[in-house]
């Protein structure tokens, strides 16, 4: 009958080491302001961040009332990517809307 070792010699300082984190996660927000209208932002949340049209409206009314509102979490690149379509949609249409996209 053959034995075979069955124990693995690791390091468990390698292990350790290199395990991968996960990505960190960035937030895309949409500031209030006094110009753009709340239709344009439903427009924005439904066309870049593929809301419902009821998921939307909660979401504008969020930014209306409270000044900030959190349009989804998303990978560095992605929330980058999203902050520049919003960014470029407002000025296509002649908006002053502002995004951010801030790690949390």
């Amino acid at each position: 009958m053959t034995n075979y070792d069955t124990r693995h010699n690791t390091d468990t300082e390698t292990l350790n080491r290199s395990r991968i984190s996960p990505p960190k996660r960035y937030g895309v927000y949409l500031l209030n302001d006094d110009y753009t209208t709340m239709d344009f932002v439903v427009k924005v949340l439904t066309e870049i961040f593929m809301m419902s049209e009821e998921r939307a409206v909660a979401v504008m009314l969020l930014v209306h009332h409270e000044g900030k509102g959190l349009c989804g979490v998303y990978p560095r690149d992605i929330a980058e990517t999203k902050q520049q379509q919003v960014m470029r949609l407002a000025r296509e249409e002649g908006h002053p809307l502002q995004c951010t996209a801030e790690e949390v």
